[in-house]
């Protein structure tokens, strides 16, 4: 029966990297934008806050239709929508009298299609027959830092090639990812989240539970621990690198999620092994020890090799904080995937914004914000702790 599984696995693992282009793809293209449509650039950084606040919406309406629909016609509108945006992202900007309105239209259609995979890969996943539930998890979500590597590598290597004149045949190219998978996914075993017979939690019975609560917390330091300092990482590169803007963009995000990736993936390898607690308690010990060699270490070398540690230490945070929620709460189905996807994505745009405004508060002293972000590995240990003491007094 597992042997009939494998292309679900499979096309979950695809669906992080079609999360990975709709998120990494268009931030690639802004200053093409700019040069090209003269959208001032203030104006194009609002795609990005546009594209994560919808997929914030998204996670929170889920709730509501994605047990009546199913999980496999879902699925197809997901990655149909992620397919359409990027061929609309080629389309509209040239059609429509306002290019940033076309970019818009384009950034709304793939965004839906991002939400949605960020509430459904995972349970998908989860309700596969694997042998070790945590290893599976973390492999899946090592696929989302394989593909944010992706993204960058290729484009950068296609922009090389032909020039970002030909951005627009990228797209298209990049839209033949969901689309394959959308027809893997119509053909592929989707087994059940819940025992037959049963019904998941109601986000009512949900918020009534405390476990869930440490779960939401510990998933919204999940993302913030993340996100504090990868939204960083290509000044960290350019000064302790001494390399130019270009450079750093690259070497910075691109180290930090090939480290973020590489502690999933070996975990997703020797998870057996390993207790999920010990490994997630050693990891936010050493985020906390990576956020403090940032802020404190006056060497800018030094403050990169933070960088990097950080990627390191955080890649089980989200991953094994859904399989400790699923372990506890049997019965949490959609719901819980989605508000806890909808927590992390909390934490994704609050880290880096707690950061920002504690710089400000400091002439802009970076050190300072990223000081102000060791509360969240912090926090995420007492979670687990709290975890533990609660699975204790259940026994």
């Amino acid at each position: 029966m597992k042997n009939d599984y494998k292309k679900t696995i499979y096309a979950c693992f695809i669906g992080y990297i079609v999360q990975a282009i709709v998120n990494n793809f268009v931030p690639l293209l802004f200053l093409t934008f700019h040069n090209t449509y003269n959208i001032p650039m203030t104006q194009i950084t609002l795609l990005i806050t546009f594209n994560f606040g919808l997929q914030l919406l998204i996670d929170l309406l889920s709730v509501t239709f994605v047990d009546r629909i199913g999980y496999r016609a879902s699925m197809l509108i997901a990655h149909g929508c992620a397919a359409a945006g990027f061929l609309l992202l080629a389309v509209l900007p040239d059609v429509c009298a306002d290019p940033f309105a076309g970019l818009l239209i384009a950034v709304t259609v793939y965004a839906v299609g991002g939400g949605l995979l960020e509430v459904l890969v995972s349970p998908v996943m989860e309700a596969c027959p694997t042998d070790n539930k945590e290893k599976a998890m973390s492999l899946l979500h090592s696929f989302y830092c394989w593909g944010h590597v992706a993204v960058v590598l290729l484009s950068t290597l296609f922009f090389g090639v032909f020039g970002t004149g030909h951005w627009k045949i990228l797209a298209c190219l990049w839209a033949v990812v969901p689309l394959a998978n959308m027809i893997l996914f119509a053909r592929v075993p989707i087994a059940s989240l819940v025992e037959e017979g049963e019904q998941g939690m109601t986000p009512g019975e949900l918020f009534g539970n405390k476990r869930f609560w440490v779960f939401m917390l510990m998933m919204v330091c999940a993302g913030a621990s993340e996100q504090a300092v990868s939204q960083w990482a290509s000044t960290f590169a350019e000064l302790g690198l001494g390399v130019s803007k270009t450079i750093g963009d690259l070497a910075g995000p691109m180290l930090f999620a090939v480290l973020m990736g590489s502690a999933r993936a070996f975990y997703g390898k020797y998870g057996d092994r390993i207790d999920l607690d010990t490994f997630m308690t050693g990891s936010c010990l050493l985020c906390t020890a990576s956020y403090l060699c940032i802020a404190l270490v006056p060497d800018p070398v030094a403050g990169f090799a933070g960088c990097a540690l950080c990627g390191l230490s955080v890649g089980i945070m989200w991953p094994g904080t859904f399989s400790k929620a699923t372990a506890s709460l049997a019965r949490g189905g959609t719901a819980m995937f989605a508000l806890l996807a909808l927590a992390g994505d909390v934490g994704c745009s609050g880290g880096p914004t707690l950061a920002g405004m504690v710089s400000g508060a400091f002439g802009d002293d970076l050190k300072m914000g990223i000081l102000a972000g060791t509360v969240f590995p912090v926090l995420l240990l007492a979670g687990i702790f709290g975890c533990r003491v609660m699975n204790g007094k259940q026994k």
